[in-house]
């Protein structure tokens, strides 16, 4: 950064009035990279250098950067500096092939439990009328679906009322529908800056612009979010909450209430895929909670029952919402199936539903405390109850995270590159394992050992690219 730049800083800041300097400092930041005077990797002055041509003091430098990094405009290293990010990129995702590598759930081999499922089934077959489950049906389900699913949802929102609800042929189905709904021509769909990939295969059919928001371990940041709010070209905001995928990340609590009051403030839908919460053992506050006129709550039985059985319980803001949100999906969709939606509700009746996500969970952590003993937690993130992590790649590793991929995959490891999570075209230098699918605990420390090996060795020498 040139000297005559810092001078112009220092004008600013000594004309100002009633401004911090500090947020000074990160408003200019950002006006020089909007103006393109800054560019992305742009090395900014030390903060002793920034403190001395400005004339604050060195705190009052030190809490100006931070607020620029809490805004995603700068970066910093220990040892190697302060940079320019650039502008967050808005996208329109291509209609290119994306990595659909499914996230398949753990099959606990219990025998009493996988009798239990076709007992059931094998009752809902003989009790009701075959032929009226043969016909075609309104869309959004029965009453009784309806009543049933309740009981499920009874488990993570308050009081949730049934001409709210819809029942949905599977949670993709339930977002398709939400997006062509809630996203007008001029708008664009925020996201995380990592984020399930089906969203950009959803995007890219629709033609809808996303907006990559940068996150932290506890999800997306807030202040880059308003301030692209303020722009109002926001047409709804896409989060999974609870149990991540790809990084297995929970929202805090606080961080949920500032983003629904940011919502609150704009007027933003807010999209809540909650695909694997039940999985959680504890239920996190829910945006219909925090936002309820602006919360459309989506989950279902695939990540917590199975992926054959594509039922989803959509939760709109209200009678209206679910009036406007069902004609088109009945466009879309027709309707779900009556034979899938009568065994989920018979499953959820019964009991079975929840035994077969405490034993899901109960396999689930098993599995985990394997990777941590055979890949160490350091270079692990994972959440009890999910069936996938993400695994850094050491630093000490010159493997890129794609060619990683493809090579844990031919040795039959579920392995997915963190590119087909990026949405802002800076993957972190991770993959996402999954220890889900008809796989043993042996098998699954099996691989774990193929991991670290690969890990260990000079991607050279595995395929023979350099």
């Amino acid at each position: 950064m040139k000297n005559t730049e810092l001078a112009r800083w220092a004008r600013r800041l000594k004309n100002s009035q009633g401004i911090p300097a500090y947020r000074l400092i990160a408003d200019l930041i950002g006006e020089d990279v909007d103006s393109g005077r800054l560019q992305a990797r742009d090395r900014l002055p030390t903060l002793r250098d920034l403190a001395t041509a400005t004339g604050i003091n060195y705190t009052t430098a030190a809490r100006a950067y931070q607020e620029a990094k809490t805004r995603g405009l700068i970066d910093s290293h220990p040892g190697s500096g302060t940079f320019v990010k650039g502008k967050t990129a808005t996208v329109r995702p291509s209609l290119g092939s994306y990595e659909m590598t499914m996230n398949l759930l753990v099959e606990p081999a219990i025998p009493t439990l996988v009798e239990q499922i076709r007992d059931s089934a094998i009752g809902v077959l003989a009790q009701r009328d075959l032929y009226a489950m043969l016909r075609y049906q309104a869309f959004g389900g029965t009453r009784e679906n309806k009543e049933a699913a309740l009981i499920w949802l009874d488990q993570r929102l308050p009081n949730p009322q049934l001409e709210q609800l819809l029942i949905c042929p599977g949670i993709h189905s339930a977002l398709v529908g939400l997006m062509s709904t809630l996203i007008e021509k001029h708008q664009v769909l925020c996201v995380e800056s990592l984020a399930y990939p089906g969203i950009k295969a959803i995007a890219a059919q629709l033609g809808i612009q996303l907006h990559s928001l940068e996150r932290d371990n506890d999800g997306p940041l807030v202040r880059p979010f308003e301030e692209f709010c303020k722009l109002g070209a926001v047409g709804a905001i896409y989060l999974n909450p609870t149990i991540q995928n790809p990084t297995t990340t929970t929202m805090s609590k606080s961080r949920r209430e500032a983003i629904a009051d940011v919502c609150l403030r704009y007027s933003i839908p807010i999209i809540e895929d909650e695909a694997y919460t039940m999985l959680a053992e504890e239920a996190p506050v829910s945006f219909v909670e925090l936002a309820p006129e602006l919360s459309w709550y989506i989950t279902g039985t695939s990540k917590c029952f199975g992926p054959g059985v594509r039922s989803a319980f959509l939760y709109t803001p209200g009678k209206r919402h679910q009036q406007r949100v069902a004609a088109a999906m009945r466009a879309l969709h027709v309707m779900s199936s009556p034979l899938t939606d009568a065994l989920v509700s018979q499953w959820i009746l019964d009991g079975t539903a929840d035994q077969m996500v405490k034993c899901i969970r109960r396999e689930s952590i098993a599995r985990l405390r394997i990777a941590e003993e055979q890949l160490g937690s350091r270079n692990i993130r994972s959440a009890e109850g999910a069936f996938h992590l993400w695994l850094q790649i050491p630093k000490s590793s010159d493997w890129n995270p794609s060619e990683l991929a493809v090579q844990l995959r031919q040795l039959g490891v579920s392995a997915v590159s963190s590119a087909a999570f990026s949405t802002d075209n800076n993957p972190p230098n991770a993959v996402r394992l999954c220890f889900g699918g008809p796989i043993s605990r042996d098998q699954w420390q099996e691989n774990l050992h193929q991991v670290a090996d690969l890990i260990e060795q000079p991607s050279y020498l595995s395929t023979g690219m350099h």
